[in-house]
């Protein structure tokens, strides 16, 4: 039953396919509700998806999910898409355009069997936030609300696993900051397990926790895409992106407060009375060994070190615990001039302007 926390997906994948030149050899297996397939465009993860799916076929191996044989070349088993009862949401909403919002989200709900219905039309309906929308027409709606509907009408279909296959990559910066708010609490508030394709780093952190990298048709390896920001820091331009739930603004001046924690944090109001995430680069934070007093920086306090990682041009320094730690980012000499050790303490000066909303 959805909604209960012990029961997590467990799927067992070994699969291989020709496509022209290219080559699908997947060979998996990961067990959560929250699993990302990541990787860049072109390296297999739609051929895995519709696979997945039923959508397409392999030449060899299985798909089993939960412990039922989905396919198995061996025993000659390849269940049809539809009693795969896997929905899934496409990077355009693919909606029926002869159909009304409502027609839309109700088109799966309507084919099933009595007692097959998991979720129901109103709670899904307030979840996204589309209850205006219900007597639209599908052509009427811009692209964030197209793809709320397209998730709302997946879910009403009650399946035993959905795939989202890069549902915002069609969508520009500030649509995805509003569709993401609407994923995150509708994914997590009806646990229907998931599988979330993306080549966003950004997105799986905030979707995902097991995360399967997929390179040149094969699977790299399954981690967290914690560990894969971590292994990055050196080379993305902008270092390890910290997330920031940031919460009740205040007029400070010219600058916004917000509540992160047991902390108020000063951001500039150009960002607008924004509430929610906002993203923060590990360059951005800069460590003091003693309080400098006088600084053009907004935001200084005191926190405890929990982590150093080295690198090999830098070091991450984890300042604080979840769900309120920084990591923060600096070259091997001035790790060394500040004396950082696990145990102590640092003061941390952020500037008002490096935060960026989010979602």
């Amino acid at each position: 039953m959805y909604g209960t926390d012990d029961t997590l997906m467990i799927l067992d994948v070994d699969l291989k396919k020709h496509l022209g030149d290219f080559q699908l050899d997947a060979t998996f297996r990961v067990e959560g509700k929250r699993i990302g397939l990541f990787g860049p465009s072109g390296h297999g993860k739609s051929t895995l998806i519709n696979l997945l799916a039923g959508l397409l076929t392999a030449d060899n191996g299985h798909i089993q999910l939960d412990g039922e044989n989905l396919y198995h070349s061996g025993s000659r088993v390849n269940q049809s898409p539809k009693k795969r009862h896997i929905a899934v949401v496409f990077q355009h909403a693919h909606l029926f355009p002869h159909y009304s919002v409502k027609g839309n989200l109700l088109y799966g709900y309507n084919r099933l069997k009595s007692g097959q219905h998991k979720l129901q039309p109103d709670e899904v309906i307030e979840a996204l936030d589309i209850c205006k929308l219900l007597d639209r027409q599908v052509t009427s709606l811009s692209g964030g609300e197209r793809q709320r509907v397209a998730l709302g009408r997946a879910l009403l279909a009650s399946p035993r696993l959905l795939i989202l296959d890069e549902p915002l990559s069609a969508l520009d910066h500030s649509l995805k900051g509003q569709i993401i708010p609407y994923l995150r609490k509708t994914l997590s508030r009806f646990e229907i397990p998931y599988v979330y394709i993306s080549h966003s780093l950004s997105e799986m952190r905030l979707l995902t926790k097991e995360v399967i990298v997929l390179d040149q048709g094969k699977v790299e390896s399954v981690t967290t895409a914690e560990q894969i920001a971590l292994e990055r820091i050196t080379k993305d331009v902008r270092g390890y992106v910290n997330h920031l739930k940031l919460t009740e603004p205040q007029e400070r001046g010219t600058l916004l407060a917000y509540r992160w924690g047991d902390k108020e944090l000063l951001v500039t109001a150009r960002t607008g009375r924004h509430e929610g995430l906002f993203e923060l680069s590990s360059k951005e934070i800069l460590l003091f060994k003693d309080n400098p007093g006088a600084v053009s920086a907004r935001n200084m306090f005191e926190m405890p070190i929990t982590e150093i990682r080295p690198f090999e041009h830098s070091v991450a320094i984890t300042l604080g615990e979840e769900p309120n730690a920084l990591i923060s980012q600096v070259m091997h000499e001035a790790a060394d001039e500040l004396g950082l050790k696990v145990g102590g303490t640092i003061f941390v000066g952020i500037k008002a302007s490096v935060f960026r909303p989010l979602a």
